[in-house]
């Protein structure tokens, strides 16, 4: 018998998060954030500066608190780090959960 249970794909989901996979987005969306961030090396005066945040907004930006930002925030931060963001809404094409996905190009 073993003490570990096989995750489903979303660590959000298997802590119980109701809304995990909104969650899972804002994840996703806040760690390319940070690696965009660490790419410029940018020191947390000059975070808060670029993306017209505070110097604690930014501490939590660089520290990955997920629960101080909404994706709104994050999609503005995105925006001030010269980032495009598409929507794009689609039928779903089989018969499980509709989903959310996060594509992000480099």
């Amino acid at each position: 018998m073993s003490d570990f249970e096989k995750s489903n794909g979303n660590i959000f989901d298997d802590l119980g998060d109701p809304e995990a996979k909104q969650t899972l987005v804002r994840a996703q969306i806040l760690s390319r954030i940070i690696d965009i961030v660490n790419e410029r090396n940018f020191t947390e005066t000059e975070t808060a500066e670029t993306l017209g945040i505070s110097k604690l907004e930014a501490s939590q930006l660089i520290k990955g608190k997920l629960s101080q930002f909404f994706l709104e925030d994050l999609f503005s931060i995105l925006n001030a780090l010269d980032k495009d963001i598409e929507i794009i809404l689609k039928p779903k094409v089989d018969t499980q959960a509709a989903k959310i996905r996060v594509l992000i190009e480099l």
